[in-house]
């Protein structure tokens, strides 16, 4: 009988322990991708970035949240990124509040090395790492709104994985590097290039930020 009942309190100990973890995953609404598509640059636009968040959140078990990429693209039908990702407010995988609105996140937000989860729960390498992957795709200003110049700064609307015909405005999530704006989020400078090689040559990965609009 003392058996029987030790068992079920270390049934019911288990279960209490992954419920809350459970419910953690549920309640989560920004995350850095763990993975790109690994094409460089070439999301597939903004409709493959979003469904590789999906993707990625699904298989973590948060997918019945609408997410979105935090990139913007340029020309006739650009996007600004701050304008796509809803309206907040949005917190880590560890339940952790990154910023209540847009206007936060941009201006006064929690997001630090610490705090930049990937949808797994996971720390990303950052400077002074090996290898270093702290170089964000996001084709913004600091603002969110995109960058317009007489250059591509979004890898031709993140569908180009060509070397010296473009570049793409990445962040530092860990706050930290070099560029005009080292310790930016979201718009730290330029990328090299657009291939894979050439993100990886600048301290990136392909990684990308993911936000849940509901």
């Amino acid at each position: 009988m003392k058996k029987m009942l030790l068992l079920g309190a270390v049934l019911l100990v288990g279960f209490a322990t992954a419920n809350p973890a459970e419910a953690q995953v549920e309640d989560m609404t920004f995350f850095l991708t763990s993975a790109g598509p690994g094409d460089g640059a070439n999301l597939g636009g903004l409709a493959g970035a979003d469904a590789h968040c999906q993707s990625l959140a699904a298989a973590v078990g948060a997918g019945s949240r609408t997410w979105r990429a935090y990139l913007s693209t340029t020309g006739e039908g650009g996007v600004n990124a701050r304008d796509r990702i809803g309206d907040g407010p949005w917190q880590n995988h560890a339940g952790v509040v990154v910023a209540r609105d847009v206007d936060v996140l941009h201006f006064e937000n929690n997001l630090t090395k610490e705090t930049v989860l990937n949808e797994q729960g996971g720390m990303t390498p950052g400077r002074g790492d090996t290898p270093n992957q702290h170089d964000i795709l996001t084709g913004s200003y600091l603002d969110g709104t995109a960058v317009m110049s007489d250059g591509d700064t979004t890898c031709g609307n993140w569908m180009s994985n060509a070397d010296g015909e473009g570049s793409a405005m990445v962040g530092h999530f860990d706050r930290t590097g070099g560029g005009p704006n080292p310790n930016s989020w979201n718009s730290a400078h330029g990328s090299r290039g657009c291939s894979q090689a050439n993100l990886q040559a600048t301290g990136g990965n392909g990684y990308f930020y993911c936000f849940a609009t509901n």
